[in-house]
């Protein structure tokens, strides 16, 4: 018996041992992303030179998290805090968010309607499960983010609206209307992922007028609620011209039926932190947070009382603003000047000026063209064909919901230089000449 041989494990046959598993476990597929991204690894492992625009994170080459942020948090673990933070979130920090958020908006979250976790997701999850009942009926438009993993997982029913780039790949309430009086939720995100694009106040307004219509209409019935799930984890990161709008600010009478999604992830470059945050009412809050405590998905100690003290310093949080929002707008500008050349050039590509997010939505139009004899035919062929001929990777909407060819994807800003932006355009231009 060689070295190798002992010890070694057998775990059976493992088709079978997957079919043993949980319906839910077995449905739900991988991530678009994640499919994509492993070839790409791959690819960058062999020593290839690839544009890398699928990572939805931030590279701390170009974008590390605030200085303040990592003093302080550094102090944190200095002084020993690093046993078990309180389920609902260390109160310091809670108090802290509850002014972050006032001196933003004008709307003041009293502590007990704040439930910090690890990270935004949590909270979508949390949320979903805090309110979703087995066929109940989820309202959202597709791209976004992981909602149809979420309804799958637990036993919700999909409604499923494609938006469009007219409106910026945000739901219209002509569109979501016909809907409301049948859903359990509703799911909104602005700035969007992943079309980097921000919904309006008057066009969040008009949503959250018709859901508080919508509930007085259900409370006479003696019915629940329609909910509405609301990502803002890249509110901090809209672009000059735009504005974030939070729903209580707008239509204070929704702040009743809203669950928000904020955090540290994306609006700090503070991905691997693992500290998020929802605003909730306290009753809602109390069921999500035990929901995740069992989860065990409480943000660390320590980050969270260094996100405390960073969050009360409103200078180092403007002063890292400026920083952070010039080296994004600067890859923005870039992208966005990139394809519009093209198409000026008669190339048949399409862009969005980026409204915020990190991400970029670009449009290439070649369903139907050949290259080398080969047809063009879905979205995959031009997701593949930009990156094995000219070392770029993106990611297809399809990733997001999306279900037909429509030759969208998205790029994402946070993990390249700006040389690599600049020099990815002649790559372009070079695979599209060659393009019949």
């Amino acid at each position: 018996m060689t070295d190798n041989e002992a010890g070694k494990l057998d775990f059976g046959d493992q088709s079978s041992l997957d079919a043993s598993l949980s319906i839910a476990a077995r449905a739900l597929q991988e991530s678009g992303i994640l499919r994509v991204t492993r070839q790409v690894r791959a690819m960058l492992a062999r020593g290839e030179k690839i544009v890398n625009l699928t990572v939805g994170d931030f590279d701390p080459r170009y974008f590390r998290i605030p200085k303040k942020l990592a003093e302080e948090i550094q102090a944190a673990i200095g002084r020993g805090e690093t046993n078990y933070p309180t389920p609902e979130g260390m109160l310091p920090l809670r108090q802290a968010i509850s002014d972050y958020v006032y001196r933003t908006a004008g709307v003041r979250y009293p502590v007990d309607a704040i439930v910090v976790c690890s990270g935004g997701r949590p909270v979508l999850y949390g949320a979903y499960r805090a309110v979703v009942n087995p066929g109940d009926k989820v309202l959202y438009s597709v791209p976004s983010w992981m909602n149809d993993s979420y309804s799958l997982l637990t036993g919700g029913e999909s409604i499923e609206i494609e938006a469009t780039s007219e409106t910026g790949f945000q739901p219209t309430l002509e569109q979501l209307a016909p809907h409301l009086s049948e859903a359990a939720m509703l799911c909104l995100c602005s700035p969007g992922n992943p079309t980097g694009t921000v919904m309006t106040a008057e066009h969040l307004t008009r949503i959250l007028e018709a859901v508080v219509v919508e509930n007085r209409k259900r409370e006479s019935a003696g019915r629940r609620p329609l909910f509405v799930l609301h990502d803002q984890m890249y509110g901090a990161l809209v672009s000059e011209g735009q504005k974030h709008t939070y729903p209580a600010a707008v239509v204070p009478e929704s702040a009743r039926y809203v669950i928000s999604a904020d955090g540290l992830s994306k609006a700090y470059a503070g991905t691997g932190l693992r500290v998020g945050w929802m605003l909730v009412a306290p009753a809602i809050g109390a069921r999500i947070r035990d929901i995740l405590s069992h989860a065990g998905a409480w943000a660390p100690r320590a980050e969270q009382l260094g996100a405390a003290n960073f969050l009360n310093d409103a200078k180092a949080i403007a002063d890292f603003r400026v920083e952070m929002s010039a080296r994004l707008a600067e890859r923005f500008d870039a992208m966005y000047d990139g394809f519009q050349k093209l198409a000026a050039d008669g190339y048949p590509v399409d862009s969005i000026n980026p409204q915020g997010a990190i991400y970029f939505s670009a449009r290439f139009v070649l369903h139907g063209c050949e290259y080398e004899g080969k047809l063009i035919e879905t979205d995959t062929d031009i997701r593949l064909l930009l990156l094995e001929q000219a070392g770029i990777a993106v990611v297809p909407f399809q990733a997001f919901g999306v279900k037909g060819d429509t030759g969208w994807f998205r790029l994402s800003a946070g993990a390249v230089s700006l040389d690599e932006i600049r020099d990815m355009f002649p790559r372009i231009r070079s695979l599209l000449d060659r393009v019949d």
